[in-house]
């Protein structure tokens, strides 16, 4: 396995991390803990979960695994969304007893996805709560879990309250998210680089993307991992694993990996541009909208559409569980164009609201 330095901390991390969101079958927890052991023997170190993951049971599995661990070969990574800091401080607490440990090694201030939830998080007290739970020692690295576009994120990681930063990244968006990236790594911070395969769009469309794999590279999975990690500012690709094999795909991967050099990776930029060719890329310019509407992860959603076929569940499916939203929240559309006027790519973003809209919820 191929470890990096997470930003100034002292922690060396491994370059495929373990994303704990996607287990078969979560209520079965010793089967599950399974997959996370195996990732470990392989040689990932960083493993990363919430509250809400997989029926509410993701904690719970990870727990379980890290009970039969070697202590001090594993880091640890949960989140909060609260706004509260009571609530924040309930949350964590919780964590920690699920989990099994007296402190959580990267604690995510979870899920910012418009830049007024930052200010909510300040206001209602959620940073200042983690900021004194660090200083009790419950948090050792208070970090940060973002789907900001680049400019509005590097306000807050200019704040300084964080040392590192998950971050939506992967071939499908990484036109608009790589200004995130390089501020992030500019600022010396760690960067996880969440649905490096594009929550699964990427391998399921291999032929789509098949820029990103190269000579050497075994699979497109292969190359848009190690797209992803041959970025200097990029500490880890953290993969939603399923089965065994998924893990042992992603560790391949880079075991043994030279990374990409800068020729190479212009080149898999420059060849993306038909592969996401009228595809939604997650910039997140059409924001905000007046009416409320997530409008990224509405677009994200029928670009499922796009890429499977015209059955309503390739949409509902996506919006239901990679967002936790309802196709009727595209009904409070006011069709008032704002965003068609804002989008870098055309998109006909008030039609396919109005389609959204229209299917079941």
């Amino acid at each position: 396995m191929w470890y990096k330095e997470y930003g100034k901390t002292d922690k060396r991390i491994s370059a495929v991390s373990f994303g704990a969101m996607r287990f078969d079958n979560p209520d079965d927890i010793d089967a599950s803990a399974q997959v996370v052991l195996h990732a470990h023997r392989r040689g990932i170190n960083y493993f990363d979960t919430a509250p809400g993951y997989c029926k509410d049971k993701s904690e719970d599995i990870v727990g379980a695994a890290v009970r039969q661990m070697k202590p001090d070969t594993f880091y640890l990574s949960t989140k909060c969304m609260a706004a509260s800091g009571v609530d924040l401080r309930k949350s964590l607490e919780r964590s920690l007893i699920r989990l099994g440990v007296a402190k959580i090694d990267f604690f995510h201030i979870w899920c910012l996805v418009r830049p007024e939830q930052w200010q909510e998080r300040l206001d209602g007290g959620a940073v200042e709560a983690a900021m004194r739970a660090k200083e009790e020692g419950l948090i050792d690295h208070l970090v940060v879990s973002s789907h900001l576009p680049g400019a509005a994120l590097r306000k807050v990681l200019e704040t300084g309250v964080f040392e590192g930063v998950t971050l939506g990244y992967c071939a499908l968006n990484a036109a608009y998210r790589q200004e995130a990236v390089n501020s992030a790594g500019a600022m010396g911070m760690g960067v996880v680089t969440m649905n490096p395969l594009g929550g699964g769009v990427i391998p399921q469309n291999a032929k789509r993307f098949e820029c990103l794999q190269g000579p050497g590279d075994p699979s497109v999975v292969a190359g848009a991992i190690r797209f992803n990690v041959s970025q200097k500012a990029v500490t880890s690709a953290l993969v939603g694993f399923t089965t065994k094999k998924h893990v042992d795909d992603a560790c391949d991967a880079v075991d043994n990996f030279m990374p990409y050099d800068s020729a190479r990776l212009e080149s898999i930029r420059k060849n993306l541009g038909a592969a996401v060719e009228h595809l939604c890329t997650g910039c997140g310019y059409c924001m905000p909208c007046p009416a409320g509407v997530p409008i990224p992860q509405m677009m994200d959603a029928y670009n499922m559409r796009l890429l499977q076929g015209t059955d309503p569940k390739n949409v509902t499916n996506r919006l239901k569980w990679h967002w936790t939203i309802s196709p009727s929240t595209a009904r409070a559309c006011t069709l008032c164009g704002a965003c068609e006027q804002r989008c870098t790519q055309s998109l006909p973003i008030r039609d396919r609201l109005k389609e959204i809209g229209s299917l079941g919820d």
